[in-house]
């Protein structure tokens, strides 16, 4: 790899740190909250009446009721879990189609 390239992608790194890393450094007593019931909430405050979502969750219809905080984690674990094997594939694919490009 060239060293223009190694130094490009250390930069990256330590921006993404830094953007991780500093806000609650800066900011220790916000509240650090998911956006889930945020909007919700946003469209009460502004119209004043209650939300109303438009349809229901399909696992919750399916189970009559909330999913456990679990599992909600482990649903989100293997979200994660599909794109980086979906982002490898791709990556493998790019990679080779390199390699046969310079042979």
């Amino acid at each position: 790899m060239k060293k223009s390239s190694i130094i490009a992608i250390v930069i990256l790194v330590v921006i993404a740190a830094a953007i991780y890393f500093l806000p609650p450094l800066f900011l220790p007593d916000a509240e650090w909250e998911g956006s889930d019931d945020g909007g919700a909430n946003m469209v009460e405050e502004i119209n004043g009446d209650d939300f109303a979502p438009w349809f229901e969750p399909v696992i919750e219809t399916v189970l009559g009721d909330e999913l456990s905080e679990e599992a909600e984690v482990w649903l989100f674990v293997l979200q994660g879990a599909i794109g980086v094997v979906i982002l490898v594939i791709c990556f493998a694919a790019l990679s080779k189609r390199r390699k046969l490009a310079e042979s």
